[in-house]
């Protein structure tokens, strides 16, 4: 008799209560497996294509990028735009940014054998929020301006084959002075060349590979009637002077995250910009494009 036996028969006969055993513990549950990331679950074999169907696919026609580095000005412009009569040009939407969730094996499956490729379906919803948004706005003319478009502007061409394009320059010097002072904390000088340089090394490689109309900041804000005519002639809108007074126009929240914030563009007219800065001022990480911008001469 094993002394854990005896000591529990002691224990029954002093108490007059059973002694059980615990049973052992079962051992615990495995633990699900953890759900794929939503990029994993992408149709096998995507592609980015033109639409299949142009009469169907697409209900935007003839949609305007404003195609731009970051801290260019494209705020101050989109609502100068906006306040054309036919021109509607809303916040920065990150369209591109919006993907298609296909959970299961059997919506996947449809979805393949409706012919469509992930990218396909993307582009549908694209399309439908910009033309939801230029639906509501009564106007017959779409300007969508968000600078991180130029990292995609090939899938944006690819996906209205018919978009048109205007390329919005500034001193590059200007930008990365301004990406800085919008929030001197978070964004140090030395690190504003490097992030505002690959925004307009996009851009130049999109405005070397698509037609379009080039405007510049430092004109828009020296003499903006002139500017606006062009671009006016370009969109296929006669000018109107209620363009340069935007403030007196709903434009949405100036809120940072979806286009300039500042107290400058809610002034409501144009300010004039900062003096550009000398040849001598342009670091060297900056010299290349401001040379193919013309804002500095090749000797320099």
């Amino acid at each position: 008799m094993s002394w854990r036996y005896r000591a529990n028969a002691t224990l029954e006969g002093l108490t007059g209560y059973t002694v059980r055993r615990r049973p052992p513990k079962s051992p615990p549950a495995p633990k699900p497996p953890p759900k794929p990331a939503p990029e994993t679950l992408r149709l096998p074999g995507d592609e980015v294509r033109p639409p299949v169907d142009p009469s169907c696919d697409r209900l935007l026609r003839e949609p305007v990028f404003l195609l731009s580095s970051v801290r260019s000005g494209s705020t101050l412009l989109r609502v100068m735009l906006n306040s054309h009569s036919r021109v509607h040009s809303p916040i920065e939407t990150h369209f591109r940014r919006m993907t298609v969730g296909l959970l299961t094996d059997p919506v996947r499956q449809a979805m393949q054998l409706l012919g469509h490729t992930h990218s396909d379906l993307e582009h549908l919803v694209w399309d439908r929020l910009l033309h939801r948004e230029l639906a509501r706005s009564g106007k017959p003319v779409l300007v969508e301006k968000t600078p991180s478009n130029v990292f995609a502007w090939r899938r944006i061409a690819t996906c209205w084959p018919d978009a048109r394009y205007v390329f919005l320059l500034r001193h590059p010097v200007s930008i990365a002075q301004s990406w800085h002072e919008a929030d001197p904390e978070r964004r140090p000088m030395e690190e504003a060349v490097p992030r505002t340089l690959s925004y307009m090394t996009y851009l130049e490689e999109a405005r070397t590979n698509l037609d379009g109309l080039t405007v510049r900041y430092e004109e828009l804000v020296s003499d903006p009637e002139a500017v606006l005519r062009r671009l006016c002639a370009f969109l296929g809108v006669e000018w109107e002077p209620s363009m340069l007074r935007y403030g007196d126009k709903e434009h949405g929240a100036f809120v940072k995250g979806v286009g300039d914030w500042r107290d400058k563009i809610r002034a409501g007219t144009v300010v004039a910009g900062r003096p550009l800065p000398s040849p001598e001022e342009v670091p060297a990480g900056l010299r290349d494009v401001c040379r193919l911008w013309g804002y500095l001469p090749d000797d320099a």
